[in-house]
């Protein structure tokens, strides 16, 4: 299954927004323009979604009403999301699910839901408010999408909703996690408890899912020869051999590791991870340029395999270097006054123009992407 449409009103950086996504696609734009704020409308989803969450944690998770709402909603404050579902490859909406969110103008301002639908194919199966909400109003505070009593009929949007991953390995998390105390984040989205999850998972799953990073490693790392995942004293840990005329001192672990050789193995582990959305942010970054041209074949091979959606944010003309990456896989950001604006490329007709005259994605979007009269910039430092 994927998300194969998305619907927004008010969410944070876009006062409205109706674009397609494609199982693989790339969120392009200038700095502070929302990228990490589109993919977090799949995660407040999930946290709607998974066990132990609800729709009050989620808004409150991220400090509430006034921090989810964009700030150009003026007169029409209400948020809405709405997604619509498909099964990977198929352009048949199977499921569509769509929320509007208010907050309480009086009392303790409590979010709570101005209206909740479900559709199955075209049949409209779930509509709230109903008779029971209008006889107790707090029922309003919840979905039905979080209530297992309530969610029978269309679970498998809340199942499928719960398995999302967002990633962005921060090497120093993981080389250090005792370094860095306080709460984890739900989630680990940073890749601070990584070698944990791997300690977890079953002993035969591991060794093959290593194995086949090993052989990639092999070829973007040079010198490594051997990458195995190991445990001394009972912690989990990863243990590289490298030629070295000394063997012995060939050996590293993770904390010897390179940045980029620890977000690649974490990139290559969260893609054989599960089968739901795979949200990836920067995946380029630490990456040697010929490593990241080759990512997009990469992910599409994997994902063919898994059958799974991947949205990743980038600033990399090298990501999109690649000609098979289509224009109708890529959103472009652009900002005003009045929040920010999303296209998919395929609609930019000069875009169009210069992929059939010979440039790639990436030579033809990016620029589009870069602040204006950057060239001032050292001269008014």
């Amino acid at each position: 299954m994927i998300i194969s449409r998305i619907i927004l009103k008010n969410w944070k950086n876009f006062r409205k927004v109706d674009v397609n996504l494609k199982e693989r696609t790339f969120v392009v734009g200038p700095n502070a323009s929302g990228k990490s704020n589109f993919l977090d409308v799949f995660r407040f989803l999930r946290d709607i979604a998974k066990p132990g969450g609800g729709l009050q944690k989620a808004i409150s998770d991220r400090g509430g009403i006034s921090k989810l709402r964009c700030l150009a909603a003026r007169k029409d404050p209400e948020i809405v999301i709405g997604i619509y579902l498909s099964e990977y490859g198929s352009a048949v909406v199977d499921w569509k699910y769509e929320i509007g969110i208010k907050q309480e103008a009086r009392g303790h301002h409590m979010p709570y839901l101005s209206y909740e639908k479900v559709w199955k194919g075209e049949k409209l199966i779930v509509e709230r408010p109903e008779l029971d909400d209008a006889k107790d109003k707090e029922r309003l505070g919840q979905t039905y999408l979080e209530q297992i009593n309530a969610n029978k009929d269309f679970r498998d949007i809340a199942k499928y909703l719960e398995k999302a991953l967002y990633l962005h390995i921060v090497p120093q998390l993981l080389k250090y996690p005792v370094a860095f105390s306080g709460a984890d984040l739900p989630g680990d989205p940073f890749g601070k408890g990584f070698l944990e999850r791997l300690a977890k998972t079953q002993e035969k799953i591991r060794t093959a899912w290593i194995k086949r990073i090993d052989a990639a490693l092999r070829i973007a790392v040079p010198q490594l020869r051997e990458l195995h995942y190991t445990e001394e004293n009972g912690k989990p840990h990863l243990e590289a051999l490298y030629e070295h005329w000394r063997p012995d001192a060939g050996k590293q672990k993770e904390e010897q590791f390179s940045d980029g050789t620890l977000r690649m193995i974490g990139l290559l582990w969260a893609l054989q991870e599960g089968d739901g959305l795979l949200l990836l942010e920067e995946p380029e970054l630490s990456l040697n340029a010929a490593i990241i041209s080759r990512l997009p074949v990469i992910i599409y091979k994997i994902q063919k395999q898994k059958k799974r959606q991947v949205i990743m944010t980038s600033h990399s003309a090298d990501l999109l270097s690649d000609k098979g990456v289509s224009l109708h896989e890529v959103l472009v950001f652009t900002t005003d006054k009045e929040g920010t604006k999303i296209e998919v490329a395929n609609k930019i007709a000069e875009v169009r123009a210069m992929l059939a005259g010979g440039m790639t994605p990436g030579e033809a979007i990016l620029p589009r992407t870069a602040p204006r009269n950057m060239d001032q910039v050292p001269f008014e430092f």
